[in-house]
C-alpha cells in the first residue's frame, strides 16, 4: 500500500541542470494518517546540546537529517512518510551543499519542498535548519 499521494514528482538534476543536485520531490502530497510536526533541526546533537560542524553547512545539514530521522522513528514514523520539508538557509551559496545532503537522506520520498533564506538563526554557529512534517499512514 501506498502511504501517500505524490503529484508531479520530478528531480532537482533536471530543474536545476546548472547545479548538482540530484533530490526526488514533488509539487503535492495528499497525505492520509497521523501527522507528525518535527521541530526545525540544526547541527547540534540532541542529546548533549552541542553543536556540530561549526563553519560547515554541509555537515550541519547531515546533523540535522540525522536528528529528523531519529525524532521521526522515536514517533512511530519513517524518513518516507515526510510529506513537506522546508530547509532555512542563512546564505544561498550553501544551498547546493545542503540539498546534497538532504537528497541524499531522503532519495525516492518526493516531499514537497520549500527552502526560504534568513538573517540568521537562533545562533551565530548555525547555518541551517530543517523542519520536516511527517504523516504516519493508516
Amino acid at each position: 500500500m501506498v502511504a501517500h499521494t505524490r503529484i508531479r514528482r520530478f528531480n532537482t538534476a533536471d530543474t536545476y541542470p546548472e547545479q548538482k543536485l540530484d533530490n526526488d520531490l514533488c509539487q503535492v502530497v495528499v497525505a492520509r494518517g497521523a501527522m507528525v510536526f518535527v521541530r526545525g533541526q540544526i547541527g547540534q546533537d540532541l542529546d548533549s546540546s552541542e553543536s556540530v560542524a561549526v563553519g560547515d553547512a554541509a555537515g550541519q545539514a547531515e546533523q540535522a537529517m540525522a536528528n529528523v530521522a531519529m525524532l521521526l522513528k522515536e514517533a512511530g514514523a519513517e524518513l518516507e512518510h515526510i510529506t513537506k520539508i522546508t530547509i532555512y538557509l542563512v546564505d544561498p551559496r550553501y544551498r547546493e551543499a545542503v540539498y546534497r545532503v538532504v537528497g541524499r537522506w531522503l532519495k525516492g520520498v518526493y516531499p514537497v519542498s520549500t527552502g526560504i533564506v534568513v538573517s540568521a538563526l537562533a545562533r551565530p554557529e548555525w547555518l541551517v535548519e530543517i523542519d520536516v512534517i511527517a504523516v504516519i499512514p493508516d
